[in-house]
C-alpha cells in the first residue's frame, strides 16, 4: 500500500465501463465573461420585438402574486434545468419590479 496511486488511469480495456484508450484529464478554465453592450442592445430590441413566451407570462403572474416558489417550479419543468430555471425567475422578477416601479412613478 506504499505506492498509492494519485491520478485514476484508465485501462485499455476494448469493453466495459472503462473501456478506450488511457488518456489522461486536463483541467478546463472557466472564462465568465461580460455581456457587450451591443449584445444587450440586440437582446433588448429582440425581447421587445417579441414580447415573452406563454410560460414566461405565466411565471410573472405567479411572482405578481407572491407565488415565488411555484413560479420556480413552473421555470425548471419548461427550462430543464434547476440553475437556469432560478436565473429565468430572477430576470423575470426584476422585470416584475420594474413593472411596479413604472406604474408607481406614472401615478
Amino acid at each position: 500500500m506504499a505506492d498509492k496511486k494519485t491520478k485514476k488511469e484508465r485501462p485499455a480495456l476494448a469493453i466495459g465501463l472503462s473501456k478506450g484508450h488511457p488518456i489522461t484529464k486536463r483541467p478546463r478554465k472557466k472564462v465568465k465573461r461580460r455581456q457587450s453592450r451591443r449584445k444587450a442592445f440586440v437582446k433588448g430590441l429582440v425581447r421587445e420585438i417579441t414580447g415573452y413566451a406563454p410560460y414566461e407570462r405565466r411565471i410573472m403572474e405567479l411572482l405578481k402574486v407572491g407565488l415565488d416558489k411555484r413560479a420556480l417550479r413552473v421555470a425548471k419543468k419548461k427550462i430543464g434545468s434547476h440553475r437556469r430555471a432560478i436565473r429565468k425567475r430572477e430576470e423575470l422578477s426584476k422585470i416584475v419590479q420594474a413593472e411596479k416601479m413604472a406604474a408607481m412613478q406614472s401615478t
